[in-house]
Order: structure tokens, then C-alpha cells, then sequence
């Protein structure tokens, strides 16, 4: 008979330490939300050491090169050198096409009175 109930307190015993380890918020599911947040943060953390790359690059060739200062002036300030002709392209407006035939026809008495 006490043998029964020293193996039915151990059960009661390992039942709870069970319920604690998988159903309680500090068990595995705190556990398992803990990695995907290492796992997220690892890619964060490529990413951005990535980039770091990057910038390095852009900011050793600022320091040492003529031509990133060049590009750079370009693309951001629209600098236009010595001896350089500036072509702006200019798209048709939205809805206007060539095709048009009130346009084809003003297009004609324009080309007729001059």
C-alpha cells in the first residue's frame, strides 16, 4: 500500500513538472519564441553588416577617388561638366497619343496656314 502511493506521489510529481515544462509560459513556448527572436535578429544582423559593407565602400572611394565624387554630384546635384550638352526628355502626357484624331487633324490645319 505505500508503495502505491510513494509511485502515485512521484506520478503526481512528474505530471506537474510536465504541465510546468510544456504548457506554462515560461516552459518551451518561451523557449521556442526565444529562438525565432535569435533567428530574426541574426538575419537582422547580416543585413545591416551588408549594408556596413556598403557604406565603407562608398565612403573609402569619396576619400581616395575624383570619379565617386563625380557620380555622386551627378545623380544627386544634376551636375553637368565642361564640354557636356543636358538632353532633357519630356514623355508625352497621360492619354495624349499620336494616334489621336482631333490631334492628327489640328496637327494638319496648323501645317496648312503657315
Amino acid at each position: 500500500m505505500m508503495l502505491r502511493i510513494v509511485a502515485g506521489l512521484l506520478l503526481a510529481g512528474v505530471l506537474a513538472l510536465q504541465y510546468r515544462l510544456w504548457v506554462s509560459p515560461n516552459g518551451m513556448r518561451d523557449v521556442w519564441r526565444t529562438e525565432q527572436a535569435i533567428e530574426a535578429q541574426v538575419e537582422e544582423n547580416a543585413r545591416l553588416k551588408e549594408r556596413n559593407k556598403t557604406l565603407a565602400a562608398e565612403v573609402r572611394d569619396l576619400k581616395e577617388g575624383r570619379a565617386a565624387i563625380e557620380e555622386r554630384a551627378r545623380t544627386d546635384l544634376g551636375m553637368i561638366g565642361a564640354n557636356e550638352t543636358f538632353f532633357q526628355v519630356v514623355p508625352p502626357a497621360p492619354g495624349a497619343s499620336d494616334q489621336d484624331p482631333a490631334r492628327i487633324q489640328r496637327r494638319t490645319a496648323q501645317a496648312d496656314t503657315r
